[in-house]
């Protein structure tokens, strides 16, 4: 279950972390390893930017408790910071839970723009053609659109954030037919009415985009997105111990670095090394507020999350998983920031937004930000 009911501006010692013993050796700054994934790398330094932030918080966390798993950091285009920590290997694939729901939103955008989908004003049933609604028929069913689905606001009896929900996910996982079951979810809105966060909405999504490819939502992923970055170390799979998922139901695993070539997609409109990957106006549409969820602005798939530091704002287009998985885009400062994490259904998967606030923001300024 993702549990992004914010509260999340945590307060850590330098860094406010809680340590039990200090670091054999302080981590001292060095730039990523180029390698072969298209990644350019250079370092902190070199840009006369101050990195003592950034080594007492990796000293601090190497010697300390807690459940992040690796840490990437991207400006100006270039990896300028990559650690992992407790053994986790740069190679090494995570669940990226809900980041999968991100991903999922430029898909659709990918769809449109190749013309198997006409518009997220279309309704779902026009794409759907597998499945019907059985039962609790309302004619609100039939009204719900693609857009109802990206902005969770459906009116389907569907919120993860209430263990009461018919919708909820965990029931969900626990049905013979995930796609069935959440058309046949009672109506208590009308469609657009009400944002609540649903996983299953993703999952039909998925599933839409799947029929009018006449893909499995792996391979059109495949096609128009890994393969257009370079992206090869990856996999689907799920928690379930179901055995017959289908793929739209299914999440993505994946490393780091190419976490990051999603979250640099985004802050470059669209466009990866020169090619038009997803259309700019669909990359603006998804992240700009379209809803509210828990208070904070929600576009497709995509959270609009705030920073202040000295009196400025920035904002941070943010995918969001359980656990800690984390993109920002920061596109004030040209800056994509991920992080993996195993704080699964857990406060401690916060911490990565006190790092972008007390850590990686007054570094980047070149300023230092009085601790509250």
């Amino acid at each position: 279950m993702h549990l992004l009911k914010f509260g999340f501006f945590i307060s850590i010692s330098i860094l406010g972390i809680s340590f039990v013993t200090a670091a054999e050796s302080p981590y001292l700054y060095q730039s990523p390893v180029k390698k072969a994934d298209s990644w350019l790398t250079k370092s902190l330094v070199s840009k006369a930017l101050d990195v003592g932030l950034i080594e007492k918080m990796i000293t601090q966390l190497e010697a300390g408790k807690h459940k992040i798993d690796s840490a990437v950091l991207v400006q100006d285009g270039y990896l300028v910071l990559e650690h992992y920590f407790d053994g986790y290997r740069a190679d090494e694939q995570h669940d990226l839970r809900s980041v999968t729901k991100s991903i999922r939103a430029l898909l659709m955008g990918i769809a449109i723009d190749q013309g198997y989908i006409d518009g997220i004003k279309d309704p779902v049933f026009k794409y759907l053609k597998t499945h019907q609604a059985k039962k609790n028929k309302h004619q609100f069913k039939q009204e719900i659109t693609i857009e109802h689905l990206l902005t969770m606001s459906t009116g389907l009896d569907c919120n993860d954030w209430d263990k009461k929900s018919k919708g909820q996910e965990d029931k969900v996982y626990k049905k013979k037919d995930w796609l069935q079951y959440t058309l046949d979810l009672p109506v208590i809105n009308n469609p657009g009415e009400v944002a609540y966060y649903c996983s299953m909405g993703a999952i039909l999504v998925a599933e839409v985009i799947a029929q009018a490819s006449g893909m499995d939502i792996d391979d059109f992923t495949e096609k128009y997105l890994f393969k257009p970055l370079g992206i090869n170390n990856y996999s689907w799979g799920h928690t379930s111990k179901k055995k017959d998922i289908s793929p739209s139901g299914k999440r993505l695993y994946m490393v780091t670095r190419d976490l990051a070539k999603i979250g640099q997609l985004v802050l470059q409109n669209g466009i990866w090394q020169g090619q038009q990957v997803v259309s700019t106006s669909w990359i603006e549409q998804a992240t700009i507020p379209q809803v509210k969820l828990a208070g904070i602005d929600y576009g497709f798939f995509w959270w609009n999350i705030p920073f202040q530091i000295n009196e400025q704002l920035y904002m941070a287009k943010t995918a969001t998983g359980n656990g800690g998985q984390y993109i920002f885009v920061i596109p004030a400062l040209n800056v994509v920031a991920v992080f993996t994490g195993d704080a699964y259904n857990s406060a401690d998967d916060k911490l990565p937004f006190a790092i972008i606030k007390d850590i990686y923001l007054p570094t980047l300024l070149g300023s230092q930000v009085p601790s509250n």
